[in-house]
């Protein structure tokens, strides 16, 4: 059980501590495409750095251009990042190399990137113009998550991505061939393991109880590759009351697997966790909460109201329906996000783009080894 704080929460910006300082405003940018906690952590560090996070997404076609095709389009990902708690404001159709002039146009005094390095299409460091002035600084890449990851694990479609086994030699094979160029690999493009530790879960949470007044509203699922579909039906949810106070339950991945099938969850429970309460809509979450919503469930959480989404609902190993009690209460809402995404859908954008995504891949690999070679070369040349 995890309580999850407001947006914002303590900056350390010149304004944290008073004296009429002008708030310190950090700039994050980046193509925000397929987006996971590691990205959340990112936001999240930047903004204890200040008083108010900008951050800059870039277009479907500037992506395409440096990249490759991005899995989300670029409304998708608008909308995304914005449901982010930490995030302040979003600047939509962000230019990819981070100038001075954008950092000025948006009153920032500097911006904030993880430490692995972003190159252009010719190999350049997208930051060079803001380091060299001064106005960089760095924020500690959160280890065992990638995008290039997860898309491993979609693509491979097994269990094997929740087990430690490393003799699983289709997946190590896989993996080691999506995250790898012909020439070696790169430490920022290849596959790790995520630990997960309780100050993680700490730093994301930053607890809040329930207020008198509040209405406490229940959600359960799997959440996994937690997405806009997910944030549609959350906001939804919000809306349903003044003061709302969203509890989200999170399934184990044994539960998840069971009524999901093939390989899923995507992403296990500790990962779905993290994901789960960056999310600005969502006061608490549940982990490893029970598929049925039972009596004991209600009553310890004072739940007002329980929601879900319109897919369809799973009968629990019984045959039961996971949502008799709330029925039975009177306390349970199908709640319309308007939105037709979900994880299979997902999933499908990426095999149908396996090909691409590969080379993708592949190509960055190229470049960051590049790079580390000339890097390289230099401290040789000091010495």
């Amino acid at each position: 059980m995890l309580r999850n704080g407001a947006a914002g929460g303590g900056g350390g910006g010149a304004a944290a501590g008073g004296g009429g300082q002008r708030p310190v405003r950090v700039w994050c940018d980046g193509c925000y495409d397929m987006v996971h906690y590691g990205h959340s952590n990112q936001l999240r560090q930047a903004r204890a750095m200040g008083d108010y996070l900008i951050v800059g997404v870039h277009t479907d076609e500037e992506i395409a251009k440096h990249k490759g095709p991005p899995v989300f389009t670029q409304e998708e990902r608008y909308k995304m990042v914005q449901a982010i708690k930490w995030v302040d404001e979003i600047a939509p159709g962000a230019p990819y190399v981070t100038t001075l002039e954008t950092l000025d146009k948006y009153s920032c005094d500097f911006c904030v990137h993880g430490d692995d390095i972003t190159l252009t299409i010719d190999g350049k460091d997208t930051y060079e113009e803001v380091k060299t002035a001064g106005r960089y600084r760095e924020c500690k890449r959160t280890q065992g998550v990638s995008t290039t990851d997860l898309v491993g694990r979609m693509l491979l479609m097994t269990k094997a991505h929740h087990s430690n086994i490393d003799e699983d030699l289709d997946y190590r094979k896989h993996t080691d061939n999506f995250g790898k160029g012909p020439k070696g690999h790169s430490p920022w493009t290849g596959v790790s393991q995520f630990l997960q530790t309780s100050q993680k879960i700490i730093q994301f949470a930053s607890g809040k109880e329930p207020e008198p007044g509040d209405t406490i509203i229940y959600v359960a699922g799997a959440f996994d590759l937690f997405h806009v579909g997910h944030v549609d039906f959350l906001e939804k949810v919000h809306q349903l009351a003044e003061k709302p106070y969203i509890i989200a339950g999170l399934h184990f991945d044994q539960e998840v697997n069971r009524y999901k099938g093939k390989n899923y969850p995507i992403m296990n429970i500790h990962e779905r966790t993290l994901s789960v309460l960056a999310c600005r809509y969502v006061s608490e979450v549940v982990i490893g909460a029970p598929y049925a919503v039972t009596a004991d469930l209600l009553d310890h959480f004072r739940v007002t109201l329980v929601c879900h989404g319109m897919t369809e609902v799973v009968p629990d190993k019984d045959g039961s329906d996971p949502y008799e009690e709330p029925k039975r209460r009177g306390i349970f809402q199908l709640v319309d996000s308007g939105s037709n995404l979900t994880t299979d859908i997902i999933v499908q954008r990426i095999i149908k783009n396996r090909l691409e995504f590969e080379a993708r891949n592949q190509k960055k690999e190229a470049k960051e080894l590049a790079v580390l070679e000339a890097m390289r070369r230099l401290e040789e040349e000091k010495h």
